[in-house]
């Protein structure tokens, strides 16, 4: 009798996941571990927990959606508390696993956790298997070590020369969990020690399913993806795929898979080809995150530029994660973020660009707190897009982002500004994004804050 063992991360669903199909491959019992760790309740230099609350809840949800998918194919997911390390090495000689499946990891720490836990299995014990991409690295028309620098190289190259793989099937039926397992309790959290917290997104495979049968097929909004995906308002201005991506929920195989179906069946237009170019960037990113690993968290980043800011004034970054820096488009974006845990990309590149450059502070500071809130956190892309616009990413331009073109052209009527700074509703639409601009009296009247810096943006335009 040969009994598995598949080590689940971020990687929390049945359908086109490689690692879970070939852990139960041939095995007589088999189960699914997760493992709540240190890095868990991590926090990073500002005392701030690395995982959000809005994190924890959709984490939690999730875990709570696979376990009931695995037993409803005659599966178990255990949840354990503690080191991967230590625990799966124990478990395993428990209950005489032959092996212990998982998935390959890109970034640094996680990679790090792998190799731990290949050390402390017998030889050869540990089978890993590349997930949660568009292209396996055997797949790509460059060696993975070699990927090119920059995203439109990137785009033609893999556009030219490889398509993503079929997604594989979800299994219907599982083998059933080893005998052995009383002495290793459940350490699923309960909701009200990881609450929702206002996030409006649901965790899981389950709700994933679920948001790409609206999106494509209830509601048809993928043929108009390209004219509403940056719009700040509303459900549907965007496909909001990136919660369930970002822990695996949904396998962007998958997604290609399904906007090719949607184009065969409904419409091919730039819209579809749109969507889909979105996730090449998020693939763009986990390859240079692969390729120059550490390097992208440091203050200088890949191009080892030794200029960029290293302010860390905690007044700032306060008025900033807080929603008052007296930028109103920077403002409701962070307001946005903490009530939610989701900000739209382009609510994500202006903040960005504010913080680093406006406000002139080390970008990391900034990354580090979006990972802490964005409940689609993923390493790759917040990481690289942040050291994009610090310029230290793969973009040698160099540029930011004029933050108040950019509230005028995104938000042209002020309405999203409204809906978060409800100080500035009584003010006309054409003077929301402005309020530093008014006498003095009236802006005191507002109880909005004072405008913190020059934008960068008009230093420049002043200079010229």
């Amino acid at each position: 009798m040969t009994t598995a063992i598949y080590w689940i991360k971020n990687d929390l669903r049945l359908d086109d996941n490689p690692a879970l199909t070939a852990a139960a491959a041939g095995a007589d019992h088999w189960l699914a571990v997760y493992c709540i760790d240190a890095r868990h309740e991590a926090r990073d230099a500002d005392g701030q927990p690395r995982l959000g609350p809005h994190r924890r809840a959709f984490l939690r949800e999730s875990l709570t959606d696979m376990r009931e998918r695995l037993a409803a194919c005659g599966g178990r997911l255990l949840v354990l508390q503690g080191d991967p390390s230590d625990l799966l090495p124990r478990l395993a000689a428990t209950l005489g696993a032959e092996r212990v499946t998982t998935t390959f990891e890109i970034a640094p720490e996680e990679r790090d956790q792998v190799a731990a836990v290949a050390r402390a299995l017998p030889a050869g014990m540990l089978d890993c298997h590349e997930a949660n991409g568009l292209y396996e690295a055997a797949e790509l028309p460059f060696a993975p070590d070699d990927v090119p620098p920059g995203f439109s190289r990137f785009r033609r190259k893999v556009e030219g020369y490889c398509r993503p793989g079929a997604p594989i099937p979800a299994p219907t039926r599982l083998p059933p969990p080893p005998p052995g397992l009383t002495g290793w309790p459940d350490a699923l959290p309960a909701s009200s020690d990881w609450p929702a917290a206002g996030c409006p997104y649901t965790g899981g495979e389950s709700a994933g399913l679920a948001r790409v049968r609206h999106y494509f097929w209830d509601t048809e909004a993928l043929a108009d993806y390209k004219q509403t995906r940056n719009g700040l308002l509303g459900p549907d201005f965007s496909s909001r795929f990136s919660p369930w991506l970002a822990l695996g929920c949904l396998s962007p195989r998958q997604l290609m898979a399904e906007i090719h179906r949607f184009e065969r069946e409904v419409v091919a237009n730039e819209s579809t080809y749109w969507l889909g170019f979105e996730l090449l960037w998020r693939e763009f990113f986990r390859w240079i995150l692969r390729a120059y690993g550490g390097r992208l968290f440091r203050r200088a980043g890949i191009l080892n530029r030794q200029d960029r800011p290293r302010a860390r004034d905690d007044d700032r970054f306060a008025a900033w994660r807080e929603g008052r820096t007296g930028m109103p488009f920077v403002d409701a974006n962070m307001r946005e973020l903490a009530a939610t845990g989701y900000m739209s990309n382009r609510g994500r590149q202006n903040a960005a660009s504010f913080f680093a450059r406006d406000l002139g502070q080390d970008w990391r500071r900034g990354a580090a707190w979006f990972e802490s809130r964005l409940v689609d956190y993923d390493v790759a892309s917040n990481w690289g897009n942040w050291a994009s616009v610090a310029g230290v990413g793969t973009d040698r331009r160099d540029r930011g982002f004029d933050v108040l073109w950019q509230a005028r052209r995104y938000d042209p009527d002020a309405a999203f500004v409204g809906h978060w700074l409800p100080e500035l509703r009584g003010l006309p639409a054409d003077q929301r994004h402005t309020p530093f601009l008014l006498p003095d009296e009236l802006r005191r009247q507002l109880d909005y804050p004072t405008l913190a810096t020059v934008p960068a943006a008009w230093r420049d335009a002043a200079a010229d």
